[in-house]
């Protein structure tokens, strides 16, 4: 399947969104029109983030459904939100700390 292929004329289509975030406050979103039993991987293919967005290798993605992380032959259904995963720059809790810690040193009195 490649970018911009729709299904074939008298094949039931599913509409599914593909989403990544390249970097914190951006989101690109990409809606495809796929065949019924796409699998996750086909609609990533389809949306061209792989080829817009070198930094994603196709071998070691993480991605989810609906915020469900699942492997790429995972067939989607209709109106499936397909989620790209990058890795984290900081552990969640450790993030948590310094923005209290950055908090509590603004709040104390001079």
């Amino acid at each position: 399947m490649a970018p911009g292929d729709g299904p074939a004329e008298g094949e039931a289509a599913i509409e599914v969104e593909v989403a990544y975030s390249p970097a914190a406050g951006q989101v690109v979103q990409v809606t495809l029109s796929l065949p019924a039993g796409a699998t996750v991987a086909q609609a990533l293919r389809a949306s061209g983030l792989l080829s817009r967005h070198p930094e994603l290798q196709a071998e070691s993605l993480q991605c989810g459904v609906w915020g469900i992380l699942c492997a790429g032959d995972v067939r989607l259904r209709a109106r499936d939100r397909v989620e790209v995963y990058r890795p984290l720059k900081v552990d969640p809790k450790e993030a948590r700390r310094l923005r209290y810690r950055g908090d509590r040193s603004a709040a104390k009195p001079r």
